[in-house]
């Protein structure tokens, strides 16, 4: 892998206006805020966080599928949403998509020859014997069958399905993809092939990825960086090592709570939040976390923290980081070091939704 940037996003808003239901008047969504981030050639960035905030949108944005309302998005220097005609399609056509859901994203009218070849035929690319070869080449490099083009998408599995969503993809031989959730849905021996399969194609054919997922065992698997996201906004990125073995963020410690370990592993203090993501639409001001964050003070609520650098290539928004990437470790023996701000005498959380 090189160091060189194929896709930079810079300072990307997007809002959505939506019309509330009861009361009337317009609904500011703030589904993606301020966002800067660099995905480096060959590598595979990891984007986290919960449902609802804002992974898939920005992801979309990175794709090309979805124009930002500030700000740009930059593949190999060129701004993706200002490309129009013949270059935008050339653009476009190295920037692909898998998405979440495999039985929605793909025709249930269309047999898998067609949906493969799609692409080809949108970017004109060969004839109509070269667009078959290349199917069936394709195909086969994801482990599908011949009789398999045949067939329409109702007729496979999930796993399989996702592998039709995966040839789709690749078949107009993009250099970079945004695999959305790719293996949410799956079994977890699936997900093993999947995710296995992904990798190898990042190998044989150079390809650079950002990796969308609820799951950090996933994320920490394939991945070389990590991208932390919460309301729309960039909470922590760095190394998966670094950002997984000192988090600087009180969220991102939650998170990490969340994930399975083996026995004799050393894990974060179980953490529980109160309540959900936050309205979309609420207001901006403070930390956006600080609603549900136990070392919460005055200046979380009053200040908005920054990205900034705590650590070489580790980056962190939040007014406590270097008190947070020591807070909620426990040895192996389960004991936690209960310290931080914002926090009760004994050490836990004030509204007591942290669990030893």
């Amino acid at each position: 892998m090189t160091s060189e940037p194929l896709l930079e996003a810079k300072n990307v808003q997007i809002t959505f206006h939506t019309r509330r239901q009861r009361g009337g008047g317009v609904h500011v969504v703030h589904a993606v805020d301020d966002v800067s981030l660099t995905v480096r050639q060959g590598e595979i960035l990891g984007l986290v966080g919960e449902s609802g905030s804002g992974k898939t949108t920005l992801g979309q944005a990175l794709a090309g599928l979805l124009k930002p309302d500030h700000g740009q998005v930059l593949f190999e220097g060129s701004d993706v949403h200002a490309q129009h005609g013949k270059a935008g399609r050339a653009l476009r056509r190295q920037m692909q998509v898998v998405f979440q859901e495999s039985r929605g994203s793909l025709n249930g009218r269309m047999r898998v020859t067609d949906i493969i070849g799609e692409g080809l035929k949108i970017q004109r690319m060969g004839d109509r014997e070269a667009r078959r070869r290349r199917v069936s080449e394709i195909a086969k490099q994801v482990g599908l069958g011949t009789v398999d083009l045949s067939r329409y998408p109702h007729q496979f599995s999930g796993g399989q399905r996702q592998r039709i969503g995966i040839a789709r993809a690749l078949a107009v031989e993009p250099k970079f993809l945004v695999a959305d959730e790719p293996v949410a849905s799956l079994d977890v021996s699936v997900q093993a092939q999947v995710l296995n399969l992904l990798l190898d194609l990042r190998a044989d054919l150079g390809l650079t990825y950002v990796l969308i997922s609820h799951d950090l065992a996933v994320v920490e698997r394939v991945s070389s960086r990590i991208a932390v996201m919460y309301m729309g906004r960039i909470m922590e990125h760095g190394t998966v090592s670094d950002v997984y073995e000192h988090a600087q963020v009180p969220y991102t410690h939650a998170l990490l709570s969340a994930r399975p370990t083996m026995p004799g592993e050393e894990r974060y203090s179980r953490v529980i939040l109160p309540g959900d993501v936050g309205e979309p639409g609420a207001a901006r001001q403070g930390c956006l976390f600080a609603p549900r964050c136990w070392m919460a003070a005055d200046v979380c609520r009053e200040s908005r923290p920054e990205l900034r650098e705590t650590r070489p290539g580790h980056w962190a928004a939040c007014h406590f980081a270097s008190e947070a990437s020591e807070a909620s470790k426990i040895d192996q023996a389960g004991r936690a070091d209960q310290t931080g701000h914002g926090a009760s005498a004994a050490g836990r959380p004030q509204d007591g939704t942290q669990e030893k």
